[in-house]
C-alpha cells in the first residue's frame, strides 16, 4: 500500500532571498494557507547557545511556529518566555512517551500551550545496541549501529503501546501523534510495510500521525497516498528533504542513513504533497532537517523557509 514504484528525483533549486522582518504576517506566502512551523531540532546549535534570540531570528525569517525538540538546558516555563517573547506559538511538542508515568511530558506540554504530544522511535532497544550506540555517541567517533528489525510482533506491541500513550494524552487534555522515521517501513511477512499495523491498529480517536515526509520518501512511500487513504488521521507535516538515493532505505542509523540536505537541494516533490495537504485536515507543518548541514543551521533556516515560500 502507498508504495512508490519509482519516484521522480527532482532537485528544485532553493533558496529565495529571506523578506523583511517588518513585513506583515498576512503577507508571507504559505503552503496549504498554514502558518510555517519549524522544528527546533533543525536550529539546536543556536538554540543551545542563545534560545532567546535564536527564537527571534526565526520570526524575523517568517516562521510563526515552533515544535519542540527537549534538548535545551531552559525549563519548559523558561522556553515558553522565550517563545512567546519572539511572537511563536508552539503548538505540537516532541516527548519521551516511553516510560509509565507520562506525567511530567505532559506537563511540559502543557508549559509550552502544546496542543500536541509527539512521539517518535517508540520502541525498546536490547542491552547490546544501547551499549554500542553510547560509546558511538561519547567518543563521537563510529557510526551507531543499525537497528535491529522490530518484526511483526514488534509493530503490533508498538501499537499497543501507542493506544495506551494516546488515552494518556486525551486524559490530559492532549492529542497524541506519531512521527515516523524510515525503520517503520520494515517489510512484514505480507510484504506491506509495518508503518501500516501502526495506522490500523491504533484507535483513531487516540492516535494521529504526524508523517515525516522525508522519512516516508526515503523508506519509498508516498506521503499523499497515507493522507488520501487514512482521511483524518494525519493532522502534521514534517517537511524534509535529503540527498539523491540510488535505492529506497529504512536504515535510521548505521552505513545506509540517508544524508539531509536544504529544502529543494535533494530529491522529494513537495507539490503534490502540498496540494494533497489542503484537503486532509493538516493543521502544521515544521521544516526539519538532518545532518550534515552544509552551512550554518540558520543559514539552512533561511534557505529553506524561503523554499517553502514558493508554494502558497
Amino acid at each position: 500500500m502507498a508504495r512508490l514504484s519509482r519516484r521522480k528525483f527532482i532537485a528544485l533549486t532553493g533558496s529565495a532571498a529571506v523578506v523583511a522582518a517588518s513585513r506583515p504576517r498576512t503577507m508571507w506566502a504559505s503552503p496549504m494557507g498554514l502558518p510555517i512551523g519549524i522544528q527546533l531540532y533543525t536550529v539546536g546549535k543556536p538554540m543551545g547557545e542563545d534560545p532567546a534570540g535564536t527564537l527571534k531570528q526565526l520570526y524575523a525569517m517568517g516562521y510563526r511556529e515552533v515544535e519542540s525538540a527537549g534538548m535545551l538546558k531552559v525549563t519548559p516555563k523558561e522556553l515558553r518566555k522565550m517563545i512567546d517573547d519572539a511572537g511563536l506559538k508552539c503548538p505540537s511538542a516532541h516527548l519521551q512517551l516511553t516510560g509509565t508515568d507520562l506525567g511530567p511530558a505532559f506537563e511540559e506540554a502543557h508549559a509550552y500551550g502544546a496542543h500536541f504530544a509527539v512521539s517518535s522511535v517508540l520502541r525498546e532497544f536490547s542491552p547490546e545496541f544501547m551499549k554500542a550506540a553510547k560509546v558511538v555517541m561519547e567518543s563521537g567517533k563510529g557510526e551507531i549501529p543499525t537497528l535491529p528489525p522490530l518484526g511483526l510482533d514488534g509493530f503490533k506491541k508498538t501499537a499497543e503501546k501507542m493506544n495506551e500513550v494516546g488515552r494518556k494524552a486525551k486524559a490530559a487534555g492532549l492529542v497524541y501523534a506519531y512521527h515516523n522515521h524510515n525503520f517503520e517501513f520494515e517489510k512484514m511477512p505480507d510484504g506491506s510495510p509495518g508503518y501500516d499495523i501502526l495506522v490500523k491498529e491504533t484507535d483513531p480517536e487516540l492516535v494521529k500521525f504526524e508523517i515525516d515526509c522525508g522519512w516516508m520518501t526515503v523508506a519509498g512511500y508516498d506521503p499523499v497516498q497515507y493522507m488520501k487513504n487514512y482521511p483524518g488521521r494525519v493532522r502534521m507535516l514534517h517537511i524534509k528533504d535529503f540527498k539523491r538515493m540510488d535505492h529506497p532505505t529504512t536504515d535510521l542509523t548505521g552505513a545506509g542513513r540517508p544524508q539531509g540536505a536544504d529544502l529543494g537541494k535533494g530529491f522529494v516533490d513537495y507539490a503534490p504533497i502540498f496540494a494533497a495537504g489542503k484537503t486532509a485536515g493538516i493543521e502544521h507543518i515544521f521544516d526539519e532537517q538532518e545532518q550534515p548541514f552544509q552551512v550554518s543551521q540558520i543559514e539552512s533556516a533561511k534557505a529553506n523557509i524561503g523554499f517553502l515560500e514558493k508554494f502558497s
